[in-house]
Parts: C-alpha cells; sequence; structure tokens
C-alpha cells in the first residue's frame, strides 16, 4: 500500500465503520455477517473510504449483540467462522482496505469461561479475583457494595446465589447484568489480553478499537459516586464550560499503563498496526492522555459529535480539539454519528433540513486534519429510525424503558422497492426496516448524480486529492453563523445562518448542496480554492 506523505496509514485515513449484524446478510437469515461484507468491500473502496472498522464478530450470547464476548479468539457462528475473517482480510487488503477490529476489554460475557468459573468458586478464591465481587452493605449484605449506577439503567450491581443457596457476594457490572467488569488490577487479565491482541495480529488485522477504554480500571477502594444535587446539575447545564463530574468507575491513572504494554505489542509488528480509543472523557486534555507517543495512536473526538449546528461552536471544539492533541503529539479525529447514538441528520433536526446540515458538516468535517470515521449508513442520509416496541432489542430499553440505540441500527438497505431492500433473505430483517427507504437504496442512489452517496463520493474524492498528506496548519474562524476553516490553500465555508452568505472568490472544489449567483445557502457548505 504506497502513501505520498510520511506519515503512518492511519494517520489522516476515512474509515467507515461496519455494523456487523445490519451491514449485508449472506445467509438469509436476517443477521449480516462476515460473507456479506466481503461481498461489498468493492463497494466501500469505490466509495473512496481507507480502511472498515469492524462490531465484534466473536463467540457471544449478543445480549449486548457482541459487546458481551463469549471467548476473543472465535467467532460467532451467527456471523460465520475463522476462515471467513481471513478470507475478509485478504480480500480488503487486496483491494487496499485496511481492516480494525472492536476489542472489549472492560467486560465479559456472564458465558465466558472465567466468569462462569466465578461464580463456581467461593469468595476470595482465585476465579472471583479476575472480577469485582465485593460483599454487600447493610443487613446481610443485602444492599449493593456502592452507589454505582449501570450506564444501560439501574444499579451497576447484581448479587449472586452461592453454591449453598444463601445470597452471596455482588459483582460489577457497568453496562447490562451479563456484562460483568473484569478487575484489570490482577494480573491474569492483561496477560490474556496480550494474548489476544498477538491472535488477531498473526491473523493480520491492521488495529483495534478499543471498546470502554477510558474505563478498565476502578478507584480501588470503590467508594461512593459523590453526585451533584438537582440543584447543582442544573446549573451545570446552564454553564458553557462544561463541569468535571466525580467518576471513580472512569479515567483512572492505572489505566495508562495497559496502553502503553498494547503500544510496545503493536510496535512489534510489522505493517503499522494500530489502536484508537472509546474514551468518553470528560475534557479535550483528558482525550488526549491516550493518545501520547507511547499509547494509542488514536482516540475518538467526541466533543464534535456532540456539537449542536452551530458555527460558532464547530468553531470552538474544532480550535479545541486541535489544541489538545497537538500537546500530545498527535493527529485529530472526526466523528459524527456511530452505533451508539443518534445519527446526526435527525440531530440536527431532521427532514430535508437535518439531511442539508448533516451534508454540510460532514463536508467540514472531512476538510479537517487527521483521521475521519463515518458510520455506515450516512453515506445513504439514513435518518434515525422510531422503531416499535415490539422489536426494539438494546438491552437499555429492557432495563430504562426508553427507546434505546436500536433506531441507529437498521439494517442497510441495498437494493429494490420493499424490505428487506437486498439486505439478505426475503422477509424484515433482525431490526424491521421502514416502508419508505426504496429511494435511499445503494442502487437508488448510484443512479442519482444529486445523491447523498453520490455527494459522498465526491467529497471522499476531493479530500484525497486536495487535503490528504497536506499542510495541517489550520486556521478557523466564525462570526454571525458563518464558519470558515482555512487549510492548505482551500477555504471550508459553512452557512449556519439563515440567510445566504457571499461565497469566497475562487474554484468551488465539492459543496454539500446547489450554489447559485457565488451565495453559500442557509445550511450548506463549500471548499473554494
Amino acid at each position: 500500500m504506497t502513501r505520498t506523505t510520511p506519515h503512518p496509514w492511519w494517520y489522516d485515513a476515512v474509515v467507515y465503520q461496519v455494523y456487523l449484524r445490519s451491514f449485508a446478510d449472506s445467509d438469509g437469515d436476517g443477521v449480516g455477517d462476515l460473507p456479506g461484507i466481503t461481498a461489498h468491500l468493492p463497494q466501500l473502496r469505490d466509495l473512496g473510504v481507507d480502511a472498515l472498522w469492524i462490531t465484534p464478530f466473536y463467540a457471544s450470547p449478543q445480549k449486548d449483540h457482541g459487546y458481551d464476548v463469549a471467548d476473543y479468539r472465535d467467532v460467532d457462528p451467527l456471523f460465520g467462522q475463522l476462515s471467513d475473517v481471513d478470507t475478509l482480510l485478504t480480500t480488503a487488503h487486496d483491494l487496499d482496505l485496511r481492516v480494525i477490529v472492536d476489542l472489549v476489554p472492560n467486560h465479559t460475557s456472564d458465558q465466558h469461561e472465567w466468569f462462569r468459573a466465578a461464580l463456581a468458586a467461593t469468595p476470595g478464591s482465585p476465579e472471583r479475583a479476575r472480577y469485582l465481587f465485593r460483599d454487600g452493605r447493610g443487613p446481610g449484605g443485602d444492599e449493593p457494595p456502592n452507589n454505582w449506577m449501570s450506564i444501560f439503567g439501574g444499579p451497576a450491581w447484581t448479587r449472586v446465589t452461592e453454591a449453598d443457596g444463601e445470597p452471596g457476594q455482588w459483582f460489577l457490572h457497568l453496562f447490562d447484568s451479563t456484562q460483568p467488569d473484569l478487575d484489570w488490577r490482577n494480573p491474569e487479565v492483561g496477560d490474556m489480553f496480550e494474548d489476544v491482541l498477538r491472535f488477531w495480529l498473526d491473523r493480520g488485522v491492521d488495529g483495534f478499537r478499543v471498546d470502554v477504554a477510558h474505563g478498565l480500571y476502578k478507584e480501588a477502594s470503590l467508594r461512593d459516586q459523590v453526585r451533584p444535587s438537582k440543584a447543582e446539575a442544573k446549573a451545570a447545564e446552564s454553564m458553557v464550560e462544561r463541569t468535571v463530574r466525580d467518576e471513580p468507575m472512569w479515567e483512572q491513572p492505572e489505566v495508562h499503563e495497559v496502553y502503553r504494554r498494547w503500544r510496545r505489542v503493536l510496535e512489534s509488528y510489522d505493517g503499522e498496526r494500530m489502536a484508537v480509543a472509546e474514551a468518553w472523557t470528560q475534557t479535550a486534555e483528558s482525550m488526549a492522555e491516550f493518545i501520547r507517543p507511547d499509547e494509542l495512536h488514536q482516540a475518538f473526538n467526541f466533543g464534535f459529535l456532540g456539537t449542536p449546528w452551530s458555527a460558532e461552536e464547530f468553531a470552538e471544539v474544532i480550535e479545541h480539539s486541535i489544541e489538545a492533541v497537538s500537546a500530545a503529539a498527535a493527529a485529530p479525529t472526526w466523528v459524527l454519528s456511530n452505533h451508539d447514538v443518534e445519527r446526526h441528520p435527525t440531530r440536527y433536526g431532521g427532514g430535508e433540513s437535518g439531511l442539508a446540515r448533516a451534508r454540510a458538516a460532514t463536508l467540514v468535517m472531512l476538510a479537517l486534519p487527521g483521521s475521519a470515521y463515518l458510520y455506515q449508513g450516512e453515506e445513504l442520509g439514513l435518518e434515525q429510525v422510531d422503531v416499535p416496541p415490539e422489536a426494539r432489542q438494546d438491552p437499555s430499553w429492557f432495563r430504562t424503558g426508553q427507546p434505546g440505540r436500536d433506531g441507529c441500527r437498521v439494517p442497510l438497505p441495498w437494493s429494490g422497492d420493499a424490505p428487506p431492500y437486498g439486505f439478505g433473505g426475503s422477509t424484515q430483517p433482525w431490526i424491521p426496516q421502514p416502508d419508505d427507504w426504496a429511494d435511499l437504496t445503494v442502487a437508488a442512489q448510484s443512479a442519482d448524480p444529486a445523491s447523498t452517496l453520490a455527494f459522498y463520493r465526491s467529497a471522499l474524492a476531493a479530500r484525497r486529492r486536495f487535503l490528504v498528506g497536506a499542510d495541517e496548519a489550520t486556521s478557523v474562524e466564525a462570526d454571525d453563523g458563518l464558519l470558515v476553516v482555512r487549510r492548505a490553500g482551500v477555504t471550508i465555508v459553512l452557512n449556519a445562518s439563515t440567510a445566504p452568505a457571499p461565497l469566497p472568490d475562487g474554484e468551488v472544489l465539492v459543496s454539500s448542496g446547489p450554489l447559485a449567483g457565488g451565495q453559500l445557502p442557509p445550511d450548506t457548505a463549500a471548499w473554494v480554492r
């Protein structure tokens, strides 16, 4: 794979996230699989991306759709077998595509052999020491060991029944109760994950996306979390600067030694292997700690994803993000959607306006220095789907009664005028698709030069031609609803106001929507050279 810049491949790559269950189904069972990805790799190459990140395909009871891993060294039969991974890697590399796989080190499935052994063992045993088992508080130990809450709702502790039939210890699960947290203070855990890294590196993967990278270590005392009062929380919401919360379960300093160890493993392999952190940190500065020169290579920049539709706020987060990663001698990353958040056309208001804003924000993102991560379906302009309650499958739905993440995980429409739109099989897939997606399929948009898919192809081609490997010096300003970014002789303008604005003089390289009369309409962006 040839490059024209001295940077490693991932430094300014465009990475396409494949949500495995919802990408393409090769065997007609309604669930996406590894051969389905392999069959569509030429479309990803033609889209213009450099790499794909695949969500977990490991052996799993699928309580959290693969993020509950029972065996880190095997493929779940739902998705294929180990030979399908090998075929996918070979095919991708032949097409000049890199492959990043998901790694889930914060917790295992409750069906993992370690956790089954822990349940069968006694309190204080070596088997239980791999997880965070603790005695309860209060009379008879009937209360959880601390006040921590699960990300999926409810207490973060579940009590087990011991071998004698009596209520026993509690175990920590910051997510679902079927996802017990590992105790990373136990050296067995670190040794196991080094073996897992080497297993997949030996098979040829190019990198890892590290799930819950800011987790792993918890404050050793497992003390209660100090939570603000309702009045304090409301006051904090009105502040421009985000207040730093007390979070003894996240961002502990010991976690950085894990990633120093992993960096040494990655650097022992040929071919520029990398890792990117999913680290929901509280500040850009703490995010940058994960990408110091001896730790991970990248971290997702969720500040950009969470920015509302505002030129001024876009400018602030862009400047702050670039400044933070510069201190770590790393490149920024940019992302607008993924499998855990509402799709950005819907976040920006939905309908024609939401899509126009989404395309404009994407055009800005693709012009910024560093790498960009795209989420499958955004190149089709897909919005969040209101999945009917009887079809929802997100574990957070069952714990909280809130809709959860299913709406951004609906399987892709490839072709045809009715579900399953060429996804695979002959009936609705694992999450039902809407009946009005016929105009949004890959096939339909490939035939339309004004489609969102055509826009993404044009924008990615322009990025590769004019900005990849270019000077990273970037200026950012915003005034009266107009965002202006300048880089490598290209001026990027986004109009977040309600009135047209004059375009800069020069050649328009690409725009997110129609332009006329030298004006940039509202909810539109353009690159001008």
